[in-house]
């Protein structure tokens, strides 16, 4: 068995519990650092980061979705979180609804971002080019192809022509250890089980001009998830870039509302 090495994890505010969960090939600065002020008013932030992300070594072995769920778990643990609500983004949202099915008198809402009950064969395809280009370390490669599927059309066109090697160059200097690894995470869960047994409240957030992981995955998780919310977003698959503030909105508004 793999043993996971302890999450890197930093905890932000008071107040209920909040957990996130990021993407794969992300972390927890690059994913959630634009909306972590706001969340850390009213609510503990615990943000950890999984193997191969932020300073959390890669382990020997593989990864697994329930490594990451066992993970993130303690790092609410170490943090004194008995409950908590989960924020989880892309792979997150697999972590997110795992962990709802194996803890469910711990989790007490969920906000799923850009997410997915199953990679489709669109994701697959994407993940395995993006293992490709990683094992043959082309990460210029692997930059295009992130700036292709990973930010909308009109995000990544509004960018001005003399910045984009510059906007590439930071995309290739950027990827985790981890990433290939964690994309296989992805490729191989299937939460589709769990979802019709969630009963907390729940929001399911779709990014519209997502070709990564395509919006019709978070209208069939609003679809099997009973009484969850859905909301869009006209963004490519990364909204804490392209419209944070909307993003932060859209979270902040829900857990109000459902005083989460």
């Amino acid at each position: 068995m793999t043993q996971i090495p302890a999450f890197t994890t930093t905890v932000h505010g008071s107040g209920p519990g909040l957990l996130l969960a990021h993407g794969a090939g992300g972390s927890i600065q690059g994913n959630y650092a634009p909306v972590i002020p706001a969340l850390a008013e009213r609510h503990t932030v615990v943000a950890p980061d999984y193997p191969g992300s932020g300073a959390t070594p890669l382990p020997a072995g593989p990864l697994t979705l329930d490594g990451l769920v066992d993970g993130v778990v303690a790092a609410a643990d170490e943090a004194g979180l008995d409950t908590f609500t989960l924020l989880g983004y892309s792979l997150g949202t697999l972590v997110s609804v795992r962990t709802a099915a194996r803890y469910p008198d711990r989790v007490r809402g969920l906000v799923l971002t850009a997410g997915l009950a199953a990679a489709d064969n669109r994701t697959r395809s994407s993940l395995a080019i993006w293992q490709r280009l990683l094992a043959a370390g082309d990460t210029e490669g692997f930059a295009h192809f992130v700036a292709l599927s990973g930010f909308g059309e009109e995000f990544f066109n509004a960018v001005p022509a003399r910045e984009v090697p510059a906007f590439l160059s930071m995309l290739a200097g950027g990827i985790p250890a981890g990433t290939a690894q964690q994309a296989a995470v992805v490729a191989a869960a299937d939460t589709t089980p769990h979802l019709a047994g969630i009963s907390v409240p729940t929001l399911v957030i779709a990014t519209l001009q997502d070709t990564l992981v395509s919006p019709a995955n978070s209208r069939y998780l609003a679809r099997h998830i009973p009484g969850a919310e859905y909301a869009e977003l006209d963004t490519g698959h990364v909204p804490m870039a392209e419209k944070p503030h909307e993003w932060e909105k859209l979270i902040t508004d829900f857990l109000a509302r459902k005083e989460l």
